[in-house]
């Protein structure tokens, strides 16, 4: 569904390239998040998947973004909108400011690209269902709490239907429950074989929906493989990468002899208890 074949990409104005030789490739079907300390390419990753690079910021690039089996540098925009949506992290950004409510708002791609009224109508119902917020449907996107804008956003870019999601860092200005919102509909889409890309620092929270992380690192992948290994790693610390609090308290618990040197670190809620019950003799459960 994506693949990078040894990309690299500069900005118009910047030192060095923002991204460097990537290769990597993400099937259909897959939820695949992104890692990495300030700077190092995560936002450029994003931008470059939906096309954003090189046909709005412009700059240097090199080798290739193939999503869809079309080649981005050579899909003109408005049709790569069409397939690849982007949610980008402050939803202010995101909502057009010219519709009076959520459910205008979500018509508004739509209507430029001359959708039919009739399927329009059918596509804005079809996500204000998806996404639980029927009952916003009447109300200005603008007297909404953080996470409700977020989810407004998400939608506005749902109802084209792209086959591949790319969100950057959705939850990185909202409280807990926002961040609940914005987490559960995801794992909704996933489940629902929507392809996506998650940029996220809620590692908690990727560790417990993705089938995959990748860690940039100056532009680079620095890490590539399942969450409960890569989030794991000891290296992140290094990195600027803060890992889990449960990989935290295990590493912990290992420092004064409680975790075996032979058990892996755990990444989520559910593998630290059963970790912990494991080695203080209770029994795991499975």
């Amino acid at each position: 569904m994506i693949e990078l074949d040894d990309f690299s990409y500069a900005y118009p104005t910047g030192s060095r390239p923002a991204l460097r030789s990537l290769r990597l490739a993400v099937p259909a079907g897959q939820l695949c998040g992104v890692v990495g300390p300030s700077g190092a390419g995560k936002s450029t990753f994003a931008h470059a998947l939906a096309g954003f690079i090189p046909h709005a910021l412009g700059g240097e690039t090199a080798g290739r973004v193939v999503v869809g089996g079309r080649t981005v540098a050579d899909t003109p925009l408005p049709d790569l909108v069409r397939d690849v949506g982007l949610v980008l992290q402050n939803p202010f950004n995101q909502i057009s400011g010219v519709k009076f409510t959520v459910r205008e708002e979500l018509a508004f791609g739509l209507e430029n690209l001359g959708v039919p009224q009739e399927e329009m109508v059918r596509r804005v119902d079809a996500v204000l269902a998806e996404l639980r917020i029927e009952g916003l449907a009447d109300r200005s996107p603008y007297q909404l709490s953080g996470g409700q804008q977020q989810l407004v956003a998400l939608g506005s870019v749902l109802v084209m239907r792209p086959s591949v999601l790319v969100l950057d860092e959705p939850t990185s200005q909202l409280d807990p429950v926002g961040s609940g919102q914005v987490f559960d509909a995801v794992r909704a889409l996933h489940r629902a074989g929507v392809t996506i890309v998650l940029v996220e620092h809620k590692l908690e929270r990727l560790a417990e929906i993705a089938d995959r992380v990748l860690v940039l690192r100056h532009g680079e992948v620095a890490l590539d493989g399942p969450p409960a290994t890569v989030l794991a790693d000891p290296r992140l610390a290094d990195w600027g990468v803060a890992g889990t609090r449960y990989t935290a308290a295990a590493r912990l618990a290992r420092e004064r002899g409680l975790w075996p040197e032979d058990r892996d670190l755990p990444v989520t809620l559910d593998a630290a208890v059963a970790g912990f019950r494991a080695v203080t003799g209770g029994v795991e459960s499975r």
